[in-house]
């Protein structure tokens, strides 16, 4: 168990401000990840999110808004 403690360890004091903003980020992303997947996946989400799932593949939307280069 001590070879898993020491493989662990941090050392708190020696981490720089660079160190220090990667795992603040690290976290804060991790956690947003985690809370956009509760709500994408939720049950009672499935009707709003069905109801515009076939947006990226609409072709109609991006035609209907080209210049035709005149």
């Amino acid at each position: 168990m001590s070879s898993l403690q020491e493989y662990f360890h941090t050392d708190w004091q020696a981490m720089t401000t660079t160190d220090w903003v990667g795992t603040i980020l690290t976290v804060v992303v991790f956690l947003l990840m985690v809370g956009l997947y509760f709500y994408v996946l939720r049950p009672k989400n499935r009707e709003k999110f069905e109801s515009n799932r076939f947006i990226p593949v609409d072709d109609e939307q991006i035609r209907s808004g080209e210049n035709n280069g005149g």
